[in-house]
């Protein structure tokens, strides 16, 4: 039987997959399992603006409240703030209700634990395995049920947590923002203009159905249309819950993940020093930051794609800079899980401290061909047993021996089979991506 929780907790169609009944249940079950583990009794949440949240919410709130556990909610917010707040606030645990950079119709619950990194996963696995269980737990009575606290003014405090990192007064530096409708939306552009920038912002108005609506991190087209016509030194497009972002050059250049790592790593290689002179990165992590940061005396530790597999590895090793390339991004101390604004904030203090343009510093990391096909497919595991898909792996293989790198993966959130390849030639990357994501979508079924 499949698990309920994926790489980056649950995620769903909302109001179908993802129901009231199963927030309720997910509510019930991990406010009791809070119990169980003698742990403070309140639970901090938040939310990206998409309009199924509010359904969630109160079905996450009624569950938790059920058990005798305080509900403390944070609002709309950015999920880094749910991870900082969960800390500061000293609560047991703090939920996200967002699915972070997906359609609409899509919405996801995550836990974070009270270290504000995400909820181990002994404890996820113990809420799951209790779940049926939920209707039987012993329930207060009175007085003693949960109570709910409204306190969206936290989110000024995790406001200023993100003004602190930031080791400049930004002195007028021209930027547009893209904040994809979604959580970020109001913090954002207040926050930078307060530290000095010359903001111009757009989709910066939720309306519950618009949350990256062709805009965001995974949409920068009209943010870099926007800086061509306002002449602005830099763009930023954050995703619907601003734990990524891609950023833009002045030259309207895209500057993803791989990048700011690149960025980051390498100068604190030669100001500040980093400590065990090694970057954590993913699968997909490009062969050009490999090269870049191994010229450096710097190694690239890759793990499986996903935050948490990068921030486990990250806390095991002692390093301190990681992330993916779609620019989800962590920065130890200074965050737990990605943050948008926060990324952002360090590759301009490195600009403003080298007096160097973002074009320039980008230009340190080299950057291989790489094509990432996405197969929408009717199930997403089972993939590795179908011999054409297989005899299509083993032929890109062969051709891209000792010249690149395949990875052929299923999405842990969607149902998608992933091709990813990168070598010296384009055309030749191409042509072995499409033959391998043609037999997917004859052996998987494609349902687009």
């Amino acid at each position: 039987m499949a698990r309920l929780f994926g790489t980056d907790g649950v995620r769903g169609l909302a109001n179908s997959e993802l129901s009231p009944f199963l927030a309720l249940k997910l509510g019930t079950t991990a406010a009791h399992v809070i119990i169980e583990r003698k742990q403070n009794t309140r639970v901090l949440i938040g939310r990206d603006p998409r309009i199924s949240g509010d359904i969630l919410e109160s079905a996450m709130i009624a569950g938790i409240c059920s058990q005798g556990v305080d509900a403390v909610l944070a609002g709309v917010i950015p999920t880094p703030g749910v991870a900082y707040l969960t800390k500061t606030t000293d609560a047991a645990a703090g939920v996200v209700i967002s699915a972070s950079h997906n359609k609409v119709e899509d919405n996801g619950i995550k836990f974070f634990g009270p270290d504000g990194y995400k909820l181990d996963d002994a404890v996820e696995a113990s809420i799951e395995d209790q779940m049926e269980q939920f209707d039987s737990f012993p329930r207060p009575l009175g007085g003693d049920v949960g109570n709910i606290y409204r306190r969206h003014e936290l989110a000024w405090e995790y406001a200023e947590h993100v003004k602190r990192s930031a080791n400049h007064h930004l002195g007028g530096l021209r930027v547009v923002m893209d904040c994809a409708n979604g959580a970020a939306s109001e913090l954002a552009p207040l926050i930078f203009g307060d530290l000095g920038a010359r903001v111009s912002s757009i989709f910066c108005s939720p309306n519950g159905t618009n949350i990256n609506d062709n805009c965001g991190s995974l949409y920068p087209g009209k943010m870099i249309a926007e800086m061509r016509e306002t002449g602005a030194d830099i763009g930023l497009a954050f995703d619907g819950d601003a734990d990524r972002v891609i950023m833009a050059d002045e030259n309207g250049r895209m500057v993803d993940g791989d990048h700011m790592m690149a960025i980051c790593a390498l100068h604190a290689a030669r100001t500040s020093g980093l400590p065990t002179n090694s970057v954590i990165g993913t699968v997909m992590s490009n062969l050009g930051l490999e090269v870049a940061l191994r010229d450096a005396g710097i190694t690239l530790v890759r793990t499986a794609v996903g935050d948490r597999y990068v921030c486990d590895e990250m806390r095991r090793s002692g390093a301190v800079i990681g992330g993916e390339q779609s620019g989800h991004i962590i920065l130890l101390p200074h965050t737990t899980t990605g943050d948008g604004m926060i990324t952002s904030l360090r590759v301009i203090s490195i600009m403003l401290e080298t007096g160097k343009r973002l074009s320039e510093l980008a230009a340190e990391m080299p950057e291989y061909p790489q094509l990432l096909v996405n197969v929408q497919v009717e199930r997403r595991d089972g993939w590795e047993l179908q011999t054409p898909i297989q005899s299509a792996i083993a032929d890109a293989e062969d051709k891209l021996l000792g010249r690149g790198r395949l990875l052929v993966r299923a999405s842990g959130t969607e149902k998608l089979i992933r091709v990813m390849a990168e070598g010296p030639d384009q055309d030749e990357i191409e042509t072995l991506v499409n033959r391998i994501a043609d037999a997917v979508k004859q052996c998987m079924g494609n349902a687009a």
